[in-house]
């Protein structure tokens, strides 16, 4: 009991006191969505073919030993069992989940199931009782996720059952982690960033023994390949999860939610700069209601936690 106490209060502390902090962790974690964009284009473009396990492992095992040097510490008993379950959930088996979409689905038809996560949160949290959802918000998530259909809908789309079975999988994953790692916050006198360090290596340990069994494509490593995991590992990793996680404590997990919409907006983005994939007015239209659905959803009366 003492530790949930102390998880409730460590939570509460981290809470923002004023707008200008609001908006500062707001910014930070959606930076995080907007680097997980590029992974598309860096799997596409850089790594190994068929290697989907491969590529969660050495995106999550140097991201965690990062940031375990810069915040060293093991989790105190009462919370190596909630580390672990976050781990699992938004690494052990969403980058799984990620990667196997990547690999198999178009970007768009991936975005469109990923987009779906507001929703998702949303419901979970109001079905615990772990917090109030104003209706406005459920309609912005709703307007985001027509938003991301519109840009990334394409009349040569190629559907696979195991990739949409995955990208829903994953997508559920990541909004349980979100609201649980809103619900249970870090421990208390603990550096957030070692909470992430052990999410991202029990993550990277649960995947690992999945290479052998999953991946069948052929092991090259050429400097391309280095560049890719070097990115996915450090900026997409170490990066984007401390500032992404630090938002999941401290914002409503609503908010955090609507912007993992920035997410298939950047690869929309990327496609159409580096691959030079046309977009259409419908698209451009499709892409503004989305941007624009993630921004007035943070900035909804906070009516829940």
């Amino acid at each position: 009991m003492r530790a949930s106490h102390a998880g409730a209060d460590s939570t509460h502390t981290q809470r923002p006191r004023g707008a200008s902090s609001t908006l500062g962790i707001t910014a930070a974690a959606a930076l995080a969505p907007i680097v997980w964009g590029t992974t598309y284009l860096v799997t596409s473009e850089l790594l190994p073919p068929d290697r989907p396990m491969t590529a969660s492992v050495l995106r999550a095992v140097p991201a965690g030993l990062l940031l375990l040097l810069i915040a060293p510490g093991i989790p105190g008993h009462g919370w190596r069992l909630k580390t672990a379950a976050l781990g699992v959930l938004n690494i052990g088996l969403f980058f799984p989940m990620l990667f196997v979409a990547a690999y198999r689905l178009p970007g768009g038809a991936a975005a469109v199931v990923g987009s779906a996560q507001p929703l998702i949160i949303i419901a979970m949290s109001t079905a615990f009782g772990w917090g109030r959802t104003r209706p406005v918000q459920v309609g912005w998530a709703l307007v985001a996720v027509v938003g991301v259909a519109l840009t990334t809908m394409s009349s040569t789309v190629r559907l696979d059952a195991i990739g949409l079975a995955a990208a829903a999988i994953g997508t559920a994953s990541m909004a349980t982690g979100v609201v649980l790692t809103k619900r249970w916050g870090v421990p208390p006198n603990t550096n957030p960033l070692n909470s992430t360090a052990w999410q991202l290596l029990v993550g990277g340990m649960v995947i690992l023994p999945l290479i052998p069994i999953v991946d069948d494509g052929p092991w090259a490593i050429d400097a391309e390949a280095v560049l890719g995991y070097a990115w996915l590992a450090v900026i997409g990793g170490a990066m984007a999860y401390a500032l992404w996680f630090r938002g999941a404590r401290t914002l409503p997990s609503a908010n955090v939610s609507l912007l993992g919409i920035l997410s298939p907006l950047t690869a929309a983005v990327l496609g159409w700069i580096v691959l030079g994939q046309n977009m259409t007015g419908l698209q451009c239209a499709g892409f503004g209601i989305a941007l624009f659905a993630s921004t007035a959803g943070q900035f909804v009366p906070r009516d829940s936690r």
